[in-house]
This record gives C-alpha cells, structure tokens and sequence, in this order.
C-alpha cells in the first residue's frame, strides 16, 4: 500500500528549516511578505489586490500555493489516522503513565514540526494573508499594539486560518468576492457555498456538499466544527446560515484512494501552515468522505465538503508540485 503523503520519511528525516519561496519563473506567485511593509509594531498593508482569472482553471494553482506555503513553514505534519488499540499486561495498573486505550480512536500525532506564527521571520507571511480580507488592516493595527506592548513573543491576536484560505483564493485567480468571498471566518464562504447549492449564488467557485455527496478532489475544501459549534451536516449550518460560526476549513491537496487518505493544508493549525493527513471511509454509495466522530471516537466534524468549480487533476497531485520538487531535487 502507498504512503498517506509521498516522500513522508523524506519530510522527517529532511533538516527542520523552512524552504525558500520558489523564483517567480518557477511559480508565479506574489509572496505575502511582499504584500506588507515594516516590522513589529510598524507593520502595514501595502497590496491589497488579488488576482482574477476564470474559476476553471484554479484547481492546480490552489494545490501549488498552499503546498509552497506549507514548505516556508517547514512541512509541519499530523496524522490523524486512528490509533491501534492497546492493552497492558495483567498487572500493570492503567494511570497517565501507562493509560488502557479500550478502543481505537483518533489523535493527532507530530511527524514533523515546523516553524510557528510567533517567530518574527514568520510576522510579515502572516501578515501578508490578513490583507487579503476586507478587515485585514484592523487585524494588522491590533497586532501593532500587541507587538508593541508585548514581550516579543506575541502570537496573534486572531485566528489567522480563514485569513489564510482567503489569500491562497486571492494568489490562485478567484480574485472576485462573488467568486470567493474572502474574509476573516471561514463561516462567510462556507455560506457563499451553500448559495451556491440553492442556486443563488452562480458565480460561486466552490458549491457546498455533505461529506461522502460527492468525491473529494485536490482544490476543495473540508470544513469542521471549532469551539462548541455543533454541526454534523450542511442543515445544521442552513438553520444558522449568515451568523458568525466558529469553523475551520482546510485545502484539499492529494486524495489517496487506495490507502484511504485525504492530505490537507490549512493555516493556524498548530501555530502554522501544516498539513493534516486525515483517514476516509466509504459511505453507502461507495464515496469516500472523512472519518467522522460517530466512526471514530475524537475525529474532526466535518460537516461541509465545499467542491470547486473547476477542471479536474490529478487524485495525487501534491506530489507534482514545485515545493515537493524542489525538496526532492536536494
């Protein structure tokens, strides 16, 4: 059977320091950091564009974007894929130190550990996905006042993951609000997904579905539940669409149906870009969705699989990128 993510014992064993942006020849991306000016405590937005180009096209840049993003944080990675079950020896009595796990369940385990948002090389990256989004400079000017008050360790004072998602969109072509409504809560164009769904918002470039609806495929989105929001499917959203939701979504970036995975990047996972290798399993019709919590005890709740609209690549597509070249090329 295949490995979850190609190259996963090349990424442990590779040295922990991030990699470089690629050259603009090789990928034409404009960096985030270039999208701000200044330092700590002095830090603006300078470029607020985004590109804009038709949604049919946008798959294969979604996965090269996220996937360099990933790279200049380090390759920081989790495996969600369920334990196995443990017993201990009669005997040996169950406490913090030696715990009896009755059953498998999910957790997420460090591969590889990158670098964190609250390193100062990482300031204007971060920054430079906040200017993406209409609120972008007012997050900024927080942070300001919280680099300057504090003792230089600051993490950020918002949870930069939508941020992130926004600005990969912005690079990718879907520069449009009405093709992707960036903004700084994932909830906002979970929402547009779901306009798109009942045909209200046709220009949409992603259309919500349940997991196991339809395939996953590099490009989409996975979005779950965070901190006491209680969706299990797209109607539990429905009945509270267009208020604020603690959500999370992550960038589908290879798709392994023959082991079973999904590898996803998102932003402000663990302090950083990291990607997430998350277990699928077959619903009735034989679509592969996530493991949810009802199959497994502590997985993710995803409750939305946001598809793009847009030409298919290839199931293992991460492992063509240029970040995963260059690594490899070392």
């Amino acid at each position: 059977m295949r490995a979850a993510v190609v190259g996963l014992a090349l990424l442990v064993a590779a040295p922990a320091t991030a990699q470089d942006r690629l050259p603009r020849e090789v990928l034409d991306v404009i960096p985030p950091s270039e999208r701000v000016t200044g330092g700590r405590g002095d830090m603006r937005i300078v470029q607020r564009a985004c590109r804009v180009g038709p949604t049919h096209w946008a798959r294969r840049r979604i996965v090269e974007i996220a996937a360099q993003e990933w790279a200049v944080f380090g390759f920081q990675t989790f495996d969600a894929r369920p334990t196995e079950t443990r017993m201990l020896p009669e005997g040996v009595v169950a406490d913090s130190v030696n715990p009896t796990l009755p059953a498998p369940r999910q957790a997420r385990h460090g591969v590889r550990f990158g670098a964190w948002e609250s390193e100062a090389r990482m300031d204007a990256s971060v920054a430079g996905y906040w200017s993406s989004t209409p609120d972008g400079e007012e997050i900024v000017r927080r942070q300001n006042r919280a680099w300057r008050d504090g003792d230089g360790e600051t993490f950020w004072v918002e949870p930069w993951s939508a941020a992130f998602v926004s600005w990969v969109m912005c690079e990718a072509g879907l520069g449009e609000m009405g093709q992707f409504r960036r903004d700084i809560g994932h909830w906002r164009y979970i929402d547009q997904a779901i306009e798109a769904r009942d045909g209200q918002a046709p220009d949409a470039a992603f259309v919500a579905y349940d997991p196991g609806e339809r395939p996953i495929a590099p490009g989409d989105l996975l979005c779950n539940a965070r901190a006491g929001t209680r969706y299990r499917t797209l109607a539990d959203r429905r009945a509270e669409q267009g208020r604020r939701a603690a959500s999370h979504c992550d960038i589908v970036v290879r798709v392994d149906a023959e082991a079973r995975t999904a590898a996803v990047i998102g932003g402000n996972v663990v302090n950083g870009v990291s990607l997430t290798i998350l277990p699928l399993t077959a619903g009735p019709d034989g679509v592969l969705r996530p493991v949810g919590p009802d199959d497994l005890e502590g997985a993710r709740s995803i409750f939305a699989h946001l598809s793009l609209r847009a030409d298919p690549v290839e199931d293992l597509a991460l492992d063509g990128t240029q970040a995963i070249r260059a690594l490899t090329s070392r």
